[in-house]
């Protein structure tokens, strides 16, 4: 690992690194069961095959490298790419508990890191490039990276209304809690750094063929994410993560409490008997170094 990463999107590592955030490393194995219908998403469409090297930005906690290592196997080689020191930690803990030497991470800024020559057959991302201050010197400077004619697979989200996965909870709890302003929160404007940055698909088709890449298509998916096995689960996982969190984050217990009942409520009318499930409304981005 390197130090700390600043640079150009030194707000958003320093958000990355807050407490506001530190729950994506704490409790990475509930964040990423609820999140892995997205994972098999892209991994089928990416189709690593044995011997390939993988490049995965925005790696979180590791669970992206495990899968992609074992499926490009030993003579292959990922390398994880993230901005949170605590995220980075986990990840190359829980690949040396799962001794998968061909796989390795780093903690830095994608935008300015400098990679080894070309040589990657495969950008992979889920949800980790929509926070780029300046999206398309992020993407030349990862393409420097990859081999020519090298697949691209990542997975953003769509726009906040058809999120209300995302969205909803805040939205219900907004009366007695204002919403967080943040470097990780929903962006003040459509093309700033922010969970649906990428939520444009021109914006997305500009940013990847500014930076050099070509055919560039979108497809929509909506998978179906399970938040809680009932509603009570899943107002303590809004309370986890994302704008509920950040906006409780100094928060008194009185008002805590206050919050999670409304939340349990909000979920009541979503419960099914496989728990109370969402779909998130993403893309499926692929393009060609």
């Amino acid at each position: 690992m390197t130090d700390h990463p600043a640079g150009p999107n030194a707000p958003q590592a320093e958000f990355w690194n807050s407490p506001a955030s530190r729950a994506w490393s704490v409790h990475h194995d509930r964040i990423d069961a609820r999140l892995a219908p997205v994972l098999q998403l892209v991994l089928a469409l990416a189709a690593p095959r044995p011997g390939e090297r993988v490049l995965d930005i925005g790696c979180g906690s590791g669970t992206s490298v495990l899968a992609l290592a074992e499926r490009v196997g030993p003579d292959g080689r990922v390398l994880g790419v993230d901005i949170a020191v605590d995220s980075v930690a986990r990840a190359g803990q829980r690949i040396a508990a799962a001794g998968l030497a061909q796989a390795s991470v780093v903690l830095a800024d994608a935008t300015t890191h400098p990679f080894p020559p070309p040589g990657f057959d495969l950008l992979f991302s889920r949800f980790g490039v929509m926070f780029f201050a300046d999206p398309v010197a992020s993407f030349r400077n990862i393409r420097q990276a990859l081999r020519p004619g090298a697949r691209v697979v990542l997975a953003v989200f769509r726009s906040g209304a058809e999120n209300a996965w995302a969205t909803g909870p805040a939205a219900a709890i907004r009366h007695l809690v204002p919403p967080a302003v943040q470097p990780g929160a929903v962006p003040a404007g459509p093309e700033d750094p922010g969970q649906f940055a990428f939520a444009d698909p021109a914006r997305v088709t500009r940013i990847l063929e500014g930076a050099g890449f070509g055919k560039v298509a979108l497809t929509a998916a909506d998978p179906l994410l399970r938040l809680g096995a009932d509603a009570a689960e899943a107002a303590d996982f809004s309370m986890m993560v994302g704008p509920v969190s950040r906006a409780l984050q100094d928060a008194p217990e009185a008002l805590r409490a206050t919050v999670r009942a409304a939340l349990t409520d909000y979920y009541k009318d979503r419960r099914t008997p496989a728990g109370v499930t969402m779909p998130a409304a993403i893309w499926l981005v692929t393009a060609a170094a």
